[in-house]
């Protein structure tokens, strides 16, 4: 039986939630409902490829975009023009113990992860973005209750970047309502750290999820893990704008029992689903390799409303809705290809 530890409780779960709505919902297992077909991918085409097109983006760092921008041959995964895509992504046999059937999933590994040509000697991390706004046609409302899923294998301890910090990201790119009243981007989710015995705090290695994010922005230590393998992750957005998040040792579906956390990230509540993405970190200096990061079936799915189908939701483009007016979280930070 493989060894991880909790270091949270759920009475969490409760806690510094600043909506009196705030317990309205009950969390929603990801996976639930509809899925959607037109987003996500199982990266079982032989075919599948990606192509970089030019020198990444780095806008973060110096406003360069650097357009046409990279992307997937099936239109599913794009570059992020905030940061850039990792230096290496492709398709590759899955790992043992993946998915029953799977023969492909996707490496996600970089090196230069800052500004092309330059060396910053710092963590720097690219993102990689699986389009949903762009295969429906516009942002999710909340009211249609999105979740996500995805399987991530976690590599063998001596294949990773040997540095305790931020390693891998899973979030989601949402706009809210903050304390405001204002409609702005944030982006709830994982990130899976790496704990090296060669640092003094600690006597071993091992790997800990981090939740993003309390309503006051701070982190939330997860699950501790020793051993290396497949994890699954999830996200689900709830009508009363809370985040639930998800994770569970192995590819199994999500249930109720791995629930892990639900709040109102930064004091925000979601109203729109735009994009899933992935980050990748490493210590940019010219030499480090992040960890080689391998990810399978990405998935999405909706509870329509009453009297609504995946239909309805493929036609919002067409309507024009009220919340089209305002750019999303890409549009507004990172600008359009």
């Amino acid at each position: 039986m493989s060894r991880h530890s909790f270091v949270f409780v759920s009475v969490f779960c409760l806690s510094g939630l600043p909506y009196s709505t705030a317990l309205s919902a009950e969390p929603l297992v990801p996976g639930s409902g509809v899925k959607v077909d037109r987003v996500g991918d199982n990266f079982e085409d032989t075919n599948w490829n990606y192509t970089m097109n030019g020198k990444k983006a780095s806008y973060e760092d110096d406003e360069q975009q650097r357009p046409p921008g990279g992307k997937s041959r099936n239109g599913r995964w794009y570059e992020s023009a905030l940061r850039g895509q990792p230096d290496v992504i492709k398709r590759i046999s899955t790992p043992p113990g993946g998915i029953e059937g799977s023969k492909g999933s996707m490496l996600l590994v970089t090196r230069y992860s800052g500004i092309p040509g330059k060396i910053t000697g710092k963590q720097m991390q690219d993102d990689l973005l699986m389009g949903v706004s762009t295969r429906i046609g516009g942002a999710v409302p909340v009211s249609w209750q999105p979740s996500c899923t995805i399987r991530v294998y976690l590599p063998e301890f001596d294949r990773w970047e040997n540095r305790t910090g931020a390693s891998f990201g899973i979030r989601a790119d949402i706009r809210g309502r903050d304390r405001d009243g204002s409609i702005e981007p944030y982006w709830p989710g994982f990130f899976l750290l790496f704990r090296s015995e060669t640092n003094k705090k600690f006597d071993e290695d091992f790997a800990q999820i981090s939740i993003r994010a309390k309503s006051n922005g701070r982190d939330i230590g997860g699950p501790k893990i020793y051993e290396p393998g497949w994890w699954t992750f999830g996200m689900s957005f709830t009508s009363d704008g809370q985040v639930h998040y998800y994770a569970k040792q192995g590819v199994d579906d999500l249930t109720e029992e791995d629930h892990l956390y639900s709040s109102f990230p930064y004091g925000s509540k979601a109203m729109y689903f735009d994009n899933f993405f992935f980050d990748v970190a490493n210590w940019e200096n010219g030499k480090n390799w992040s960890t080689p990061w391998v990810v399978d079936n990405a998935e999405f799915f909706v509870v329509p409303p009453k009297g609504k189908t995946l239909a309805n939701l493929y036609r919002m483009k067409k309507n024009k809705v009220a919340y089209r007016k305002k750019p999303n979280a890409l549009q507004k930070f990172f600008g359009t290809f």
